[in-house]
């Protein structure tokens, strides 16, 4: 046991050593990162948002960073499948712990999410997102084109997300409109991936419904998503939705007939040609969920997000 390390999120000495703990045990951040609040040095952020005031449908999603974390631990820092190395060794990566909201003044959550997410992105960190429903991707789109200019949307979701808005709402079947409105998004650059239902308007976003990826190999899939977006940077989003759920039943508006999660972990596994400037997964609502089907998935995917990065940093650096 002398090489064993417990609640390594918080005696962590370093920001790129493996972590030991068993585990069924020991403080649950994403992944065993160390816990803090400090930037310096800082090359990668997971923050959580417990927020599902906006849902439509079920609400729950603001457990959905506290479930992600849980699952992740699975993940123990042996070089991580299918990306064959430890991502932390070359990527000093933080676990940020959760922005502090008021329950009882969600008029305040846009401006609050968005303040806190440009203080992160101003040290030049990567930030990843665990949802909280998917209203929290607008105002984090907000401080991503603060710092990029309009980003491409590469959404993987059953909706579209672009329904009737009005200024001051909070509705996470929306954010997509909102931010193609106010010029967030590079909506010819955009694109949307395993639509399963119909908003009145696309924005002018390109679409892979639900139907054609059943048609599509992962290899085709990634190739259409690359080849749209071209050199743009881009913002990737993941509402865990857009499993079937067969594979994610925990989530608040489940649609019927969408891809696996080996299907699309192989389509995120290809999409190492794009510049993602960041990147969430939401929608995670652990109380509908079944033996942590929905939380693996999510947390799996927050994995492959931070694979992606750890490989775009390694071939900069040479």
């Amino acid at each position: 046991m002398a090489n064993k390390s417990i609640d390594h999120a918080i005696t962590a000495k370093s920001l790129t050593t493996a972590a030991s703990d068993p585990t069924h045990a020991g403080i649950l951040s994403f992944m065993r990162r160390k816990y803090t609040k400090e930037l310096k040095g800082v090359e990668a952020v997971v923050w959580g948002i417990p927020f599902d005031a906006a849902t439509s449908n079920r609400p729950g999603a603001r457990f959905g960073p506290q479930a992600i974390r849980r699952a992740s631990a699975i993940f123990d820092n042996d070089p991580q499948y299918p990306f064959q190395r430890d991502l932390f060794a070359d990527m000093a990566t933080i676990d940020y712990g959760d922005c502090l909201l008021d329950y009882g003044k969600h008029a305040r959550t846009p401006q609050t999410i968005e303040r806190e997410a440009s203080k992160i992105l101003k040290s030049g960190a990567y930030l990843l997102t665990l949802g909280g429903d998917h209203f929290v991707t607008y105002p984090i789109l907000r401080a991503h084109a603060a710092l990029h200019g309009p980003l491409a949307l590469v959404q993987f979701d059953a909706h579209q997300d672009t329904w009737p808005d009005e200024k001051g709402r909070i509705d996470h079947g929306a954010f997509v409109g909102r931010a193609a409105r106010e010029g967030l998004i590079d909506v010819e650059r955009s694109i949307q991936i395993g639509i399963r239902t119909h908003a009145p308007e696309d924005c002018g976003i390109r679409i892979v419904y639900g139907y054609e990826l059943e048609e599509m190999r992962a290899e085709e899939i990634a190739d259409t998503i690359i080849r749209h977006v071209d050199n743009r940077p881009a913002y990737l989003t993941f509402d865990i939705d857009c499993l079937d759920p067969a594979f994610a039943p925990g989530t608040g508006t489940p649609v019927a007939g969408g891809p696996s999660s080996a299907k699309i972990l192989s389509v995120l596994r290809k999409l190492g040609a794009l510049h993602i400037a960041g990147s969430d997964v939401v929608e995670v609502a652990p109380a509908y969920d079944h033996a942590d089907l929905t939380a693996i998935a999510g947390s799996t995917i927050a994995m492959y997000m931070l694979g992606l990065r750890a490989e775009w940093l390694a071939e900069r650096r040479g």
